[in-house]
């Protein structure tokens, strides 16, 4: 049966239009909008509704789609939530005063946060779900510990391509730097780090995780005290520390029994 005049106008109309919107990348407009307008048509909705539904659906599908792409980017080693969170656990914690950083405050005001505590009790997962929460928020992040810093550091230095390699860790809107004070660093190590503190600091956030009080920082880098205390003067400027005391929650098997 052949098709009709005015069958074979919409349909080149309709592959017209689908040619369109996959050269503007218009993905859910182009899935969506002969639906959309039976649905508008069924419902009486005016153009106008009809438009916006299709303009709010193509918008929030490349939101959705920058989000993941920031988390992607943000390399966490698992993604980890505030709700997931176990505060019972910790001895000490100061609950109100991290529920308040997941405003995101401290990244609009270029500030710094540093968790502090023993192994296994939350603090990568407190920076980690920071992180994603920033993510959310439309910002850009990196998770990265402190020894894989410095050695990619090391090797672009070595391979005469470090200002390329310090854009890395400088750009994004908030650095995460985890297992602070887990290995020792060498001299050389240290001024590396201290060349990504020093570019960030009051342009960019940075949460930093340790297991070593601040009156042991000389032994992370290299009993340099001089290096130490510029790195803590720009670090400690603006910045809370959050403190966590308590035993392992990896190790809660073995304490518990």
């Amino acid at each position: 049966m052949k098709k009709n005049k005015s069958s074979i106008t919409q349909d080149k109309l309709k592959a017209e239009l689908d040619s369109e919107m996959l050269y503007l990348k218009l993905p859910f407009m182009n899935e969506h909008y002969k639906s959309l307008a039976d649905e508008a048509a069924t419902n009486h909705r005016s153009h106008i509704e009809y438009l916006e539904q299709l303009i709010q659906g193509e918008a929030d599908q490349r939101r959705d789609r920058a989000t993941k792409r920031r988390i992607c980017a943000a390399h966490f080693p698992v993604i980890k939530t505030h709700d997931s969170f176990r505060w019972t656990w910790p001895k000490t914690i100061n609950r109100l005063q991290v529920q308040n950083l997941f405003r995101l405050n401290f990244i609009n005001d270029n500030s710094n946060v540093i968790f502090l505590g023993g192994v296994g009790l939350g603090k990568t997962h407190l920076a980690t779900a920071l992180g994603h929460t920033a993510c959310l928020s439309g910002y850009h992040v990196l998770f990265a510990t402190a020894i894989d810093v410095i050695n990619s550091l090391s090797a672009a230095k070595a391979a005469q391509r470090l200002q390329g390699e310090l854009k890395k860790y400088i750009k994004p809107s908030l650095l995460i730097l985890d297992e602070l004070g887990y290995l020792p660093i060498d001299k050389a190590g240290a001024d590396l780090l201290f060349q990504v503190i020093s570019h960030r600091y009051e342009r960019c956030s940075l949460i930093i995780t340790s297991n070593r009080a601040f009156k042991e920082w000389p032994k992370i880098f290299n009993n340099d005290s001089t290096l130490t205390s510029a790195i803590l003067d720009r670090l400690l400027h603006h910045a809370e520390t959050v403190v966590i005391e308590g035993k392992s929650y990896r190790m809660k098997d073995r304490i518990e029994s």
